[in-house]
């Protein structure tokens, strides 16, 4: 550390709120440590790397070092960046500060981790021709050794037609035994649609690849790992579309025997390892002509002989440009190929058109039916990143009801009319426009679909897997323009407003069918509905399929002025995003506050604010989370919300617990509990008894804390609610384990680990795993409690969960000591410490210190004073037992 620091203490992350403001503090964190070199920081942060036994292929480069420190990023590499402030201050709780602010602002920019990945390529394009000898020698190469190739150029080049038909020729040679594909949207023109975060695409590749969640690691090197050992002894391809640069696409690269890596990118990338260069350029003349004679055979030359060069050369040879073209001169019968080459020549001379691709997309365009013509623009409105034939459908104005279930996805139900949540017309809302009989949506969507069919055969669409389209990124720019100047700005308002009444309606349907004992909760949705999720599957398989158009939507709406929208669907996806969606969580929840802040909404705020305090709770970060829960108290009584009261009460009840003030938990919880009660609320009540059962049980009163989760199962289980079964279980199970009754305790923890599955609660799976975990430990079976607690700690971190991961490591550490290796329960527990002393969870760290203290026989007294300490001012019967242990050990 500098003899004579610039400041007096080092900057504080915990104030950063963008990946700029991180990068500020990492530079005066810089300042701070005397300004060291970018050589050093490199040399200290691959020494501590090495002796953590990281290999040599992951270590890091200066150049990799000092983007860091670099403003305008837009996603960071969070192991790298905690790594290098520890290089410059290395002081464990100021390394815990590091990793909060990182997960807190990785939350902010969720975006970058919404990405799609797929398990097989985009289907051929029957018209591909040209690139005869590209391909020739890119199947050439593969055939003599696999590895990374690198396919560049310019935009509209044909990148990714490239990259997809090599690989179907590729399988034709040889088939591989796996194939990977994503879409890294390096450039995509929407800034809320950034780079895909290579750590999410990791998480995608791996679960396509079979590995369960819980195994999957937390860091993004550990990830990448992951997935070379997956992959080894495989023949794979992997095609990684549209990357912004090298160090988005390295990480994804697996390099490991037997694998082919195709990357596309407008950038070279000479930053990937063992790689090679396919540049790709714009057609030659000749090939840019069999291109257009494939596209619209049989047009007859006129005139001029040479009339398809002239064509192909006013658009500029460019593939992109020859596909549009190739779509109008089909939709002209009669006219000969120098028709089209003089109405090219007049258009470019009377429109000033300068570009071979702005030509061809005017020309596609005005050929168009005017209903086509009209989808098109509409889908180019669509904030997220993709769309479905429902979402086209809604946005042109065509409700989604289908007459029989043929027309519905599978698992979703579908009935006559418009349908809301449940199936039937909202009480007080619109039953949907006159005119929405069955017999006419099922006309209307099918219209639809056939749109998109036809707009990808003209070359304006691409299809990411079957019915799912998207723009390439000229042609989403050009339609968005056009939409500007034909449609009216309360047209393109209209469109909008019923694309998100159409996402606000499912996703309300979908949460019916996953949690209906909550829909009193939530509000209620009368906008018309497509057909609904029919079961939980299906449920939750189009929640996780839209999210990242959700999230999308919600920021969406919050800037431009569909407050009531955004805010409702923050209240909806409450219960879905609190299982582990974390990130997505923030983003949603922030938006809301924002529109009902601009709206002047309060109860709105409100809601806001609680489902926020609850999220960054749940992050880490208590501090945020109080002082959103207590602002949220102080709006629900201003407007005389008892319910809302109860909620926020009993969410500062949370944070009391987290921080063991159990005296103000327990008031807290018991003011929700009275609440819930005048208002009749009965899952808020057995919600309110299962959160006292934790501050008991929390004390060592575990009989009263088994009074306390009998009586909420009971009340969960007469309402049908099963999330609220499912904690009451988990809880039940992990006190009926600390009281010896282990064939109890078990029923329980299997049912509540069944029912978290099965709703996709994340969050609920690695608690009940860690309890697992806990009761296998004290029924003398550590091997298999360290199992458990490791698959808790991966979901845990995999989801952001600070104050689980704290528990688990201690589990960790209490089942490697009885296994007696106390250097590993020594590591786990110091682990422990750090996360609890950065997130101000005493109990936690009073554990960690009792650990680290029993572990280390010799020098261990001071941690176990400090943990008696503690648990004195947690007022715990710990206390009791480790003050013998301290006397005894003194006296020793």
């Amino acid at each position: 550390m500098p003899s004579t620091p610039a400041f007096s203490a080092p900057p504080d992350p915990g104030r950063a709120g963008t990946l700029d403001d991180l990068a500020g503090c990492l530079r005066a964190l810089k300042v701070w440590a005397g300004d060291v070199s970018y050589e050093t920081i490199t040399a200290r942060v691959n020494a501590a790397w090495t002796a953590a036994g990281r290999p040599p292929a992951e270590l890091a480069r200066r150049t990799t070092v000092a983007d860091c420190f670099r403003p305008g990023r837009r996603r960071l590499n969070p192991d790298l960046v905690a790594a290098v402030a520890a290089a410059l201050h290395p002081d464990p709780g100021y390394g815990a500060q590091w990793q909060q602010a990182l997960r807190v602002v990785g939350g902010e920019t969720a975006a970058a981790g919404q990405v799609r990945v797929q398990d097989r390529l985009p289907p051929p394009f029957a018209e591909f021709t040209g690139r005869t000898g590209v391909l020739h020698r890119l199947r050439a190469a593969v055939r003599q050794r696999p590895g990374t190739f690198s396919i560049v150029g310019m935009a509209g080049v044909g990148k990714t037609l490239l990259a997809v038909q090599a690989g179907h020729l590729l399988i034709q040679d040889r088939p591989f035994d796996r194939v990977l594909f994503v879409n890294l949207r390096g450039f995509h023109p929407d800034p809320a649609q950034p780079p895909a975060d290579p750590s999410a695409v990791l998480d995608g590749f791996l679960r396509l690849l079979g590995v369960p969640g819980h195994r999957i690691p937390h860091d993004l090197p550990g990830r990448g790992s992951a997935l070379r050992e997956r992959l080894t002894g495989l023949r794979s391809l992997v095609v990684l579309d549209n990357a912004a640069d090298a160090e988005q696409a390295r990480p994804l690269v697996p390099a490991v025997d037997g694998c082919v890596t195709l990357v596309t990118s407008r950038r070279a990338l000479h930053g990937l390892p063992a790689v090679t260069d396919v540049p790709v350029d714009v057609f030659s003349p000749q090939e840019a002509v069999r291109f257009l004679t494939a596209a619209a055979p049989g047009v007859p030359a006129g005139r001029d002989p040479d009339a398809t060069a002239r064509v192909a050369a006013r658009c500029g040879h460019l593939p992109l440009a020859l596909g549009l073209v190739g779509g109008h001169i089909r939709a002209k019968p009669g006219w000969t190929m120098t028709d089209h080459a003089e109405r090219l020549d007049e258009r470019h001379r009377d429109r000033r058109l300068d570009t071979g691709v702005e030509l061809a997309l005017a020309l596609s365009y005005q050929d168009l039916p005017a209903d086509r013509q009209r989808l098109l623009r509409l889908v180019a409105l669509h904030p997220g990143q993709d769309f479905d034939v429902a979402a086209a459908a809604a946005l042109a104005g065509d409700p989604v009801p289908a007459a029989s279930s043929a027309a519905a996805p599978p698992g979703f139900v579908v009935t006559g009319g418009s349908v809301v949540p449940g199936g039937s017309p909202a009480e007080g809302g619109a039953a949907g426009p006159a005119g929405c009989g069955a017999a006419g949506a099922v006309d209307r969507v099918e219209a639809a679909s056939r749109g998109l069919r036809e707009l990808r055969r003209d070359h304006l669409l691409q299809e990411t897997t079957p019915g799912r389209y998207t723009l390439h990124d000229l042609v989403r720019v050009y339609a968005d323009g056009r939409a500007g100047d034909e449609d009216a700005p309360p047209e393109r308002r209209a469109a909008l407003t019923r694309l998100f009444d159409h996402y606000l309606a499912v996703a309300a349907a979908a949460m019916d069918v996953l949690a209906p004992a909550e829909a009193h909760h939530r509000p209620r949705v009368a906008a018309p509905a497509a057909a609904r999720p029919g079961d939980v599957d299906a449920a939750r398989g189009w929640l996780d399929t839209e999210r990242s158009n959700l999230v999308a939507v919600a920021g969406y709406t919050a800037a431009h002025g569909w407050h009531r929208h955004t805010a409702q669907l923050s209240a909806t996806l409450a219960g879905y995003l609190n299982g582990g969606h974390h990130g997505d969580a923030l983003s949603i929840h922030r938006a809301a506050h924002q529109a009902a802040c601009h709206a002047g909404d309060l109860p709105g705020q409100a809601a806001a604010l609680t489902a926020l305090g609850a999220t960054r709770l749940r992050l880490g970060d208590d501090g945020a989370a109080a002082r959103h829960l207590r602002e949220a108290l102080h709006l629900f009584r201003r407007t005389g919300d008892r319910t809302g009261q109860a909620r926020a009460s009993a969410a500062i009840g949370d944070v009391e617990q987290r921080l063991g003030r159990y005296r103000q938990a327990a008031y807290r919880h018991r003011q929700a509990l009275r609440l819930c009660r005048v208002t009749g609320d009965r899952t808020g009540e057995a919600h309110a008894l299962t959160k006292l059962g934790i501050v008991e049980e929390r004390l060592g009163r575990y009989r009263a804390a088994a009074g306390r989760h009998e009586q909420a199962l009971a009340l969960f289980l007469a309402v049908g609610d099963s999330a609220g079964e499912a904690a009451a279980r988990c809880n039940l199970g992990d006190v009926a384990a600390r009281l010896g009754d282990h064939d109890r305790a078990a029923g329980h923890l299997h049912r509540a680990l069944e029912l978290y599955r099965r709703a996709g609660n994340r969050d609920g799976e690695a608690w009940t795993l860690d309890n697992l975990g806990t009761a296998a430990t004290l029924r003398g079976a550590p091997s298999e409690a360290l199992e458990l607690h490791r698959r808790a700690l991966a979901i845990h971190r995999a989801t952001g969960e600070r104050y689980g991961e704290a528990k688990v490591l201690n589990g960790l550490g209490e089942a490697a000591r009885a296994t007696g290796d106390t250097a590993a329960a020594l590591a786990h527990h110091t682990a422990a410490c750090a996360v609890a002393a950065a997130t101000g969870d005493r109990h936690q760290r009073a554990d960690a210190e009792t650990g680290i203290g029993l572990a280390l026989p010799a020098g261990g007294l001071p941690h176990l004073r400090t943990a008696l300490d503690l648990y004195a001012e947690l007022g715990v019967p710990a206390a009791d037992r480790l003050r013998a242990l301290v006397a005894a050990r003194t006296d020793g």
